[in-house]
């Protein structure tokens, strides 16, 4: 009675977990017949360790209870949240007695393992090399940055995607249906349009759109059907999948800047747009505009630099939302203007020198003289003064004489570089 309470106490999300293969919704690109996760989970042959990547709510914790039940092994659930390497121990000693005792493994599932800083998650490497646990890692950041490398090197890493909108529907309508662990016993119907809407919203997070259903169920006091207006009424969609510390943040940044530079104003909008819906900081992403005009347009449109610097004042004197225009006007300008990223170019070849060649001195007559004996040592002799020529222009080397001449900027034949470039053609003749 009390295991029984206990279940139905659950949410719904947690009672609709298949165990088994075949009840599984989703990542048919690991799990599709002949598919490399499937075969392996198949097999029984578990490797001591594994890493699942990907968003919320897409099956990394029903998949590795799954694997549990495959190999026979007993199932612990540790949180890298909650618990610490303490706790760790105090399981690694359960499962070392329970593996001498009983001869059964012990599949350690260590949700959000990107939580453990790097030397905690050695704690691991003893025990899964050993073979006393088998480790199954959950993270919703990249592995490559979050999980300690001597770790990822014992382990097979699977990615897992968000789940389409009829993956989740297709969970929709079995917890509606399901009397056992769903809401079957209460006699539910949807109407037209009102699970379509739910999963739409859920971005592809299984267990968001089912704990939308059972607060949804909830509320209809009595009644049987859920109409489709209630639903767009009252289902908000949840927080936007992004971290602004993690991959998401990076990847989005970088959607951004390529969709500026290849001139796509509406994806540039929209990489933008998302950014902000989802609770990034509006002088982040004008920081990375700033960037943008200096490293993609340059001096093919001067502007862009100063309208990038524009929006910034904006941000800080009007704040969000009120700002969001200046944002958009900035992201539109940049992304329709001409491009050059011969100024990026010039520094960074010029960086390259910087670091390679000696630090020659300041040829003499290229430096000031305010006393005496500057000037008894030699420092201006020989300067010329560009405005003492009707055209500005004079013919003196500008270059330490141990370095000799080089060249970094190259202006492109675009925009107002264009003009650059014709003037330091003239200069040249």
């Amino acid at each position: 009675m009390e295991l029984f309470e206990r279940k139905e106490a659950a949410p719904l999300a947690d009672r609709m977990r298949p165990d088994r293969l075949d009840g599984f919704v989703g990542q048919e690109h690991l799990l599709g017949e002949g598919r490399a996760l499937r075969r392996f989970i198949e097999s029984g042959q578990l490797s001591s360790s594994l890493i699942f990547w990907g968003p919320p709510g897409t099956g990394k914790t029903t998949l590795a209870r799954i694997l549990a039940g495959v190999v026979d092994a007993h199932f612990e659930n540790f949180s890298a949240v909650t618990s610490g390497v303490k706790h760790v121990r105090e399981i690694v000693k359960a499962a070392r007695e329970r593996l001498l005792l009983h001869s059964r493994r012990s599949l350690l599932f260590v949700d959000e393992i990107h939580r453990f800083n790097k030397a905690q998650q050695d704690a691991f490497l003893p025990h899964v090399e050993d073979g006393t646990i088998i480790l199954v890692g959950a993270t919703t950041e990249n592995p490559s940055f979050e999980v300690n490398s001597a770790l990822l090197s014992r382990s097979r890493v699977y990615t897992l995607r968000a789940l389409g909108e009829e993956d989740v529907l297709t969970l929709l309508r079995r917890a509606l249906v399901d009397s056992e662990r769903g809401l079957g016993d209460r006699g539910l119907r949807a109407e037209d349009g009102a699970l379509e809407l739910i999963a739409a919203g859920s971005g592809g997070d299984a267990r968001s759109a089912l704990n939308a259903l059972e607060m949804i169920a909830g509320s209809l006091e009595g009644e049987t059907l859920i109409p489709r207006d209630f639903v767009a009424e009252n289902f908000l969609r949840g927080s936007h999948l992004y971290d602004k510390a993690g991959e998401e943040h990076f990847n989005l940044i970088s959607a951004l800047h390529k969709s500026l530079r290849d001139s796509d104003p509406d994806a540039s909008l929209y990489w933008a747009t998302r950014m902000l819906e989802s609770g990034e900081d509006p002088l982040y992403l004008v920081r990375r505009l700033l960037r943008f005009a200096s490293e993609d347009i340059g001096n093919a449109d001067p502007r862009a630099l100063s309208v990038a610097v524009d929006t910034m004042q904006t941000v800080h004197f009007l704040g969000m939302p009120e700002a969001d225009t200046a944002i958009a006007q900035c992201v539109l300008y940049l992304a329709t203007a001409v491009k050059s990223n011969a100024a990026y170019r010039a520094i960074k070849a010029a960086k390259e020198d910087v670091e390679s060649l000696p630090d020659a001195p300041v040829p003499l007559h290229l430096r000031n003289a305010p006393t005496r004996l500057m000037k008894e040592l030699g420092y201006g002799d020989g300067y010329q003064y560009a405005h003492n020529d009707p055209d500005a222009k004079v013919d003196q080397e500008h270059f330490p004489e141990e370095i000799g001449r080089r060249k970094y900027y190259h202006p492109v034949n675009r925009g107002y570089e264009s003009r650059i470039r014709e003037f330091l053609e003239w200069l040249k003749k």
